[in-house]
């Protein structure tokens, strides 16, 4: 056997060991991957979009912005090849949660949609809700005491609302949801006002604390009341509003609030989407920045 021999067998060998330590450390990586739940606060302008993702693979969309920048922040989130999501909320009849989502059902197979029963005349609503009917047979109301099994310990319990809320000031009508991974907890509130804060706060049934809380009515001062934020008694708040945006979203009042009671704040004016992994028992928001 010749050296050039010896050494392209050598190279070989090489070549196999490093092959092999690639693929030994993409599944490791996938592994860990399948484990974590995942939940995007996605930039869509002065509106409200999030994208869960449970480690079984399940996607649920609630809100969707006022237009068609869901499209592109929702292809920036999955895969190209993805274009299927498992369930659809939308929290209330109003254009910056539901404007977006007409488009969703354009382009993406949606598999059941819950919203809060409520009917508006208005144009926004009426295509969203032809859509709706148009996508899937499968539209249901949202009611206190629901629960969506989302796979691998991961769950969404409806808060809110407690009765037909058809003919209440929209805002106040807001679903509120509460997504449980094990030892980790996330509570979206649409826009919900500190009225209604203040009595499901005074509820003793109701357990309100989170980790991460997505603030009402995007960091407006008609939100995230000293009573609420004390009982959810998060670590992370998240502002989901557009830069610049003609209602000074979010409100000093609200910001100092949130900096006094030291949670740490972040708003997709400020960075975009923001995006939060757990393992179940720690969350970490991924190149956050605190706007306080």
């Amino acid at each position: 056997m010749n050296i050039d021999s010896r050494l392209y067998r050598r190279w070989v060998f090489v070549g196999i060991l490093f092959l092999g330590a690639v693929i030994i450390w993409n599944l490791v990586f996938w592994y860990q991957e399948k484990s974590l739940l995942k939940v995007s606060f996605l930039d869509v302008g002065q509106g409200d979009a999030i994208l869960i993702e449970s480690p079984s693979g399940n996607q649920v969309l609630i809100d969707g912005g006022k237009g068609r920048q869901i499209l592109r922040v929702l292809g920036q989130a999955l895969p190209f090849y993805d274009r299927s999501l498992d369930l659809v909320i939308a929290t209330h009849p109003d254009a910056d949660h539901i404007g977006g989502l007409p488009f969703v059902f354009e382009r993406y197979e949606v598999s059941g949609v819950l919203d809060n029963g409520q009917t508006e005349d208005a144009e926004d609503f009426q295509f969203f809700s032809a859509s709706a009917q148009k996508e899937t047979d499968a539209r249901f109301t949202a009611h206190a005491g629901q629960q969506i099994d989302l796979g691998d310990g991961v769950k969404l319990d409806i808060l809110f609302p407690q009765r037909d809320m058809q003919g209440m000031e929209t805002n106040r009508a807001s679903v509120v949801v509460k997504l449980t991974y094990k030892e980790t907890e996330f509570l979206l509130t649409g826009d919900l006002p500190s009225e209604i804060e203040t009595y499901l706060a005074q509820n003793k049934d109701n357990n309100l604390t989170a980790d991460v809380l997505k603030l009402g009515h995007h960091g407006s001062r008609t939100s995230s009341s000293e009573i609420f934020l004390k009982t959810v008694n998060p670590q992370y708040a998240v502002v989901s509003a557009g830069r610049d945006n003609r209602y000074g979203h979010p409100h000093q009042e609200v910001l100092a609030r949130l900096k006094d009671m030291n949670i740490f704040t972040a708003s997709t004016a400020k960075q975009g989407t923001i995006e939060f992994i757990s393992d179940g028992y720690n969350i970490v928001c991924k190149k956050c920045v605190s706007v306080l």
